[in-house]
């Protein structure tokens, strides 16, 4: 069956995420506009620094929950990645939609307002309600998709 628009971009930003290197979650974001894929961002170490997957997850290894303190997480953000992405590149995401295979982290939730992003679709919850409140209060359209499982 044909997936809709929607479904189509969050199966792309499941594809996206197989190429995160973290330990505990792989995220994949798709930002489009138009039916255009403008940016793709997926989480793990800064350009040149070892990857979680070759040293280990600082956040597991100090049982730091999910949600909380992102500031002790070696990761760029899969959302962060794709703005930052689209800026090295010089591609305006203002106005656009972004699709993530888990809903955004404060931190991203603030990047994502800030960047003029007027839609978010996501897949999995996250443990950060305030994300969420930002999102409303700025009047970000926010949708939960649910991700296509592999058979």
């Amino acid at each position: 069956m044909r997936p809709t628009i929607d479904e189509y971009f969050m199966e792309l930003a499941t594809v996206v995420a197989k190429r995160s290197t973290c330990l505990r979650n792989q995220v994949g974001a798709v930002v489009v506009k138009d039916k255009r894929i403008l940016s793709t961002g997926y989480n793990g170490a800064p350009r040149n620094l070892p990857h979680c997957l070759e040293i280990g997850c600082i956040r597991q290894q100090n049982n730091i929950a999910s949600g909380t303190r992102h500031e002790l997480c070696r990761a760029v953000h899969a959302e962060q990645n794709a703005i930052i992405q689209a800026a090295i590149h010089g591609v305006s995401i203002e106005g656009a939609t972004i699709y993530c295979t888990h809903q955004p982290c404060i931190l991203c939730a603030k990047m994502l307002i800030n960047a003029d992003i007027k839609k978010v679709v996501f897949g999995t919850t996250y443990p950060d309600t305030e994300a969420l409140k930002f999102f409303d209060k700025a009047g970000v359209v926010v949708e939960q998709l649910a991700l296509k499982t592999e058979s």
